[in-house]
Formats: C-alpha cells, structure tokens, sequence
C-alpha cells in the first residue's frame, strides 16, 4: 500500500502537466461559407473550450431522397453533415472534419483555422475549396 501512494500522486501531477490551458479563443462560433466549386454553402457551429474544438458543419444545400423519373441511377448523395474535431494550437491549426454518409463512403477532410481579428477563418485544402468567417456568439 505504501508504494502505490507515491505513484498515484506521482500520476496525477503529470496528469495536471499535460492538460491543456486555456485558450482566448473560446467559446461558440458560428457562421456560414462561401459555395466553393461546389456550390454548396456549410453553415458552421464550433465550441472551443480549453483549446478543444468540436463543433459541425451542415449542408444548407443537401436534401434526401428525390423520385427517380428518369429511371437512371440516382446520382451519390452529397454529405450533408460534417463533425469537427481539433485542438486550438499558436497562429493557425488545423481541424479534422468526417463526413455524416454511407458506412462504405467515408469521406475525410482536413480544415486550416486561424484567428483574424474578431473572427475564425476556416479554410478547405481540398474539396470544394470553400472559406468561413465565423464570429463569436
């Protein structure tokens, strides 16, 4: 019992070292992109806190199923909805967003944000190539 004691303890002040401070960019932050080759606006919604990001970005153009008339294939769908995960890093960081589809269409997209004044941009390396300013709410 005596050696476990000075482990825990020993534990949980590296535990304290690694957790991660507070950031100045937190908080909820909304706002919508441009189209993009894509035409297709997302309207974005991210929570920073402690310098963790979580946040999802939603389709405003996507809808479901439509009659097929023509009877040819339907085209793929679009994802309407994707998660944002990251954590708040000096200058820009970036942001992993995974697309809400088909279990055997896994799409993945990789976001760059940076701090701009009173405002975050977020930026798509790839894709449709769309930009969001968001604000503070």
């Amino acid at each position: 019992m005596k050696k476990i004691l000075p482990l825990l303890l020993v534990g949980s002040v590296v535990g304290v070292a690694h957790a991660q401070s507070a950031s100045t960019l937190n908080g909820t932050w909304r706002g919508m992109s441009d189209g993009g080759s894509c035409n297709a606006p997302l309207d974005y919604a991210i929570t920073i806190e402690d310098g963790f990001v979580d946040g999802t970005a939603f389709d405003t153009t996507a809808h479901g199923p439509v009659p097929n008339l023509k009877k040819a294939p339907p085209p793929a769908p679009g994802p309407g909805l994707w998660q944002l995960h990251g954590v708040v890093k000096s200058g820009s960081f970036r942001l992993l967003a995974v697309a809400s589809v088909k279990h055997d269409d896994r799409r993945v997209e990789r976001l760059t944000v940076s701090a701009q004044g009173n405002s975050l941009v977020v930026t798509e390396g790839s894709g449709c190539g769309r930009t969001a300013r968001l604000a503070r709410k």
